[in-house]
């Protein structure tokens, strides 16, 4: 649809009505505005606009009980039941951590907040949804039958903004970052690699030197960066149902990665979806949005750990899976046997990722 000024909020709810079959991240694209413009032109009849403070929202949100976490990005969406608590705030950065919900937050990134109640097939459905400034979704937590409806409304309650707008203004969206890095500096990117003792120095290491995670990636080489083909990640998949092995699997975007820590049960795949729908945990993945995925060792001071990690035609990162971690040991060796199953793209060479890094 083309459109030459942004839709009025009563127009958004005209074609809402006129189109109430699809989802709302497909509707916002058909209609060229953002998901948190179409939430909030309901605002005053089932969506309430509410802080987006997390330290204000993330500590209450205990006292709703059981409710089911969502993050996505472009590729990929997981959904997680559990109920929240252990929330550690930060400036920067912030997490919950539960045995079921598993987040790290980035406050600046959330923007703009909504409590909606939609009426549904099977009743009201209620859930929190939280949004950038371009008005993406950042992350969603959706009430369930066992919730705490009596919480659900006091949190409504406290949270609500003296203000109630049905329009919202959002800034341009942020394209991910293509691949960024230095081939001249391949030589101090290996052994400064070799020398990690923790995963997470390696986002440090990548800015010291001006670099990305994939542009990284492209330089290093083997054996800490193996090029696997696109359909490595369902193979690996395919190779964890069932099988008992333990990962995590995080999935996330510019203000939330969510993580799930365990095995993988069942899988079913749908058109270009590929989905994980286990008991508490659900995964939606768009296996025609692979474009490059890598195998990754990290080395740490409780032994090397080993990721699969799958990248977008733009560079965005689409989720990474890690064997589970423990207290005791930082990899799980009967998920390296799976990595080490996965075979090589047969065009990664040095010439090739040069060629390719050479294309940024």
């Amino acid at each position: 649809m083309n459109q030459t000024a942004p839709l009025t909020p009563l127009e958004i709810r005209q074609a809402r009505k006129n189109n109430p079959k699809l989802r709302d991240r497909d509707f916002a694209t058909e209609f060229q505005i953002s998901e948190a413009q179409l939430v909030a032109a309901f605002v005053g009849t089932e969506a309430t606009c509410i802080s987006a403070d997390i330290d204000k929202i993330f500590p209450r949100l205990a006292t709703l009980g059981e409710v089911m976490a969502l993050t996505r990005n472009n590729s990929c969406v997981i959904e997680k039941v559990g109920c929240y608590a252990n929330f550690h705030a930060g400036k920067h950065a912030a997490m919950v951590l539960t045995e079921e919900i598993d987040l790290r937050l980035f406050p600046r990134h959330f923007v703009s907040a909504f409590a909606v109640e939609r009426e549904g097939a099977s009743g009201i459905r209620r859930s929190l949804q939280f949004f950038d400034a371009a008005g993406d979704a950042v992350h969603k937590i959706h009430l369930r039958p066992e919730s705490n409806l009596d919480a659900w409304q006091t949190l409504v309650d406290e949270l609500t903004l003296a203000e109630q707008n049905d329009s919202l203004e959002v800034s341009p969206r942020i394209p991910p970052e293509m691949a960024k890095g230095s081939p001249e500096k391949a030589a101090e990117l290996r052994r400064d690699w070799e020398a990690m003792t923790d995963t997470h120095q390696f986002r440090s290491m990548t800015s010291r030197l001006k670099m990305n995670r994939l542009g990284a990636y492209r330089i290093v080489g083997e054996p800490l960066a193996r090029a696997l083909a696109p359909e490595a990640i369902d193979d690996s998949l395919q190779a964890l149902c069932g099988s008992g092995t333990e990962v995590m699997i995080f999935v996330g975007n510019m203000g939330c990665i969510e993580i799930h820590g365990g095995p993988v049960q069942n899988l079913r795949a749908m058109g270009p979806w590929q989905n994980i729908l286990d008991p508490g945990f659900d995964l939606h993945l768009r296996l025609d949005h692979i474009a490059e995925v890598w195998a990754v060792t990290k080395p740490t001071r409780n032994g090397n750990t080993q990721s699969i990690e799958a990248f977008d035609a733009e560079g965005g990162l689409i989720l990474q899976i890690f064997g589970r971690r423990t207290k005791e040991q930082d990899h799980r060796p009967e998920w390296h046997a799976i990595i080490a199953q996965l075979p090589s793209l047969a065009s990664n060479s040095p010439t090739k990722s040069s060629e390719m890094e050479a294309a940024e």
